[in-house]
This record gives C-alpha cells, sequence and structure tokens, in this order.
C-alpha cells in the first residue's frame, strides 16, 4: 500500500514516523452533544440527508485561507431521508430533505501532525451505527477516502469545512 511505502521511506530518513490508519482515528464519544453540527447536506442522488460535526476546538482556530488546525476532527454522519407510501423522496416546508432519526454509517477524517499518509497529515476511518469500525473491504484501508479527497488539496483535503471556515469569514 502506498502509505506505508510513504511512512517507511520517512521514517528511514526523518526518525520515527507514526503511520496512521483506520486503527488510529478514533471515533469521539458523544461527539452529537460535544462537537458542533456545522452543515447539513441533502444527497438526493443517495436519498441520505449527511450531518457534518467538527470538533469546538478546530472550528474556533480555523482561519480563512490557512491549512486547518492540528487536531481537526471532522464527522459525516448518514441519515436515510424519509420516504413516502410511493417511495419517493419527503420535503420540510424548508425544502429539505426529512432526515430519519436512525444513523447509518460514521465517517470520521482527522488531522495529526505525527502522521504521515497521502493526504500529508490527514486520516480517515468508517464507523456503523452501533460506533464499531466498518468490516468491510473498503474501510479496512479507506483507500477510497483517499483517493476522493485528494483532488481538494487546495481545500485541505476537505469538502464542505474549508469551505464553511471561507463563508464565515466574510
Amino acid at each position: 500500500m502506498k502509505r506505508t511505502a510513504i511512512a517507511l521511506a520517512l521514517s528511514a530518513t526523518a526518525g520515527t514516523v507514526v503511520m496512521a490508519g483506520p486503527d488510529e482515528v478514533k471515533l469521539p464519544q458523544d461527539y452529537q452533544k460535544n462537537f458542533v453540527n456545522y452543515l447539513d447536506v441533502d444527497r438526493f442522488d443517495r436519498k441520505r440527508v449527511r450531518r457534518m460535526y467538527v470538533n469546538p476546538e478546530a472550528l474556533e482556530a480555523a482561519t480563512k485561507g490557512q491549512p486547518l488546525p492540528d487536531g481537526t476532527i471532522l464527522i459525516m454522519e448518514d441519515h436515510d431521508a424519509m420516504l413516502g407510501a410511493d417511495e419517493t423522496l419527503q420535503f420540510d416546508d424548508n425544502g429539505r430533505l426529512i432526515p430519519q432519526d436512525a444513523v447509518g454509517n460514521i465517517f470520521v477524517m482527522e488531522k495529526n501532525a505525527a502522521w504521515s499518509t497521502d493526504n500529508e497529515n490527514w486520516d480517515y476511518a468508517w464507523y456503523g451505527a452501533d460506533g464499531k469500525p466498518s468490516t468491510s473491504e473498503f474501510a479496512k484501508t479507506m483507500d477510497g477516502c483517499f483517493a476522493c479527497h485528494a483532488n481538494r488539496t487546495e481545500r485541505d483535503y476537505t469538502f464542505t469545512f474549508w469551505k464553511f471556515v471561507e463563508d464565515q469569514s466574510g
């Protein structure tokens, strides 16, 4: 795997490098209560609502146009959208999808300066609704997360939080 080769090369030349991996990225306890829900995204194509959370320390330290601070933790929580009897999407009074209460998958993205990964210091993990790590083959390496986020280098490898910081800064 490419991440392993990079970590081994760095450890040989620059001292000890901590290898990140899905096992290093933990699901924070009580994130729904302790983190900030900064955005909800309607995914019509997937009949899903995605709730985006950030740890409050990162939200406070994030600065427009700058790399996100070390220790940033971003969480994306999936909720199936409500469907009518005819299987059509249901909308609230604001035209937004109505999420079901149950949480589906939970994806965690964490930045740690001690890690060396393909996406600089970011790594990813996938958890099920029960809070346990996903056992799918995809989740074991999270290579799909790396590949998708790699095209967001100008946004510090993020899709929504970087834009949120820019929009909040005026």
